[in-house]
């Protein structure tokens, strides 16, 4: 997907989101997992590249739908379905980048 380029602050805070690790499977499994951003509003809106939710491959592009993994692409309204709300997953990991548990 094309965007706009991320400036420093952006950067910082996409490196910040990242190093969280999978934000389903810390609140499912209780585990950390790699994780890469997921941008909730694409890349081109400004403030777009600070609206994002850090993901493990199944849970962002793995194209899963079963029992223990949905993934947002292409199954975006069955998971926020079962995970919540862009505003709630983003809540969650505002939470956990500010120290606090993030209701996970």
């Amino acid at each position: 997907m094309k965007g706009r380029n991320p400036n420093a602050a952006e950067k910082r805070h996409l490196s910040r989101v990242s190093e969280l690790g999978c934000l389903i499977c810390r609140m499912t499994e209780g585990v950390q997992s790699p994780a890469s951003p997921h941008h909730t509003e694409g890349k081109t809106k400004p403030g777009a590249h600070l609206r994002v939710i850090p993901l493990c491959f199944e849970h962002h592009q793995g194209g899963a739908n079963n029992d223990r993994y949905v993934s947002v692409h292409p199954w975006k309204a069955e998971f926020h379905r079962r995970y919540g709300s862009v505003d709630e997953l983003l809540g969650r990991v505002d939470a956990l980048l500010n120290g606090g548990a993030g209701d996970v």
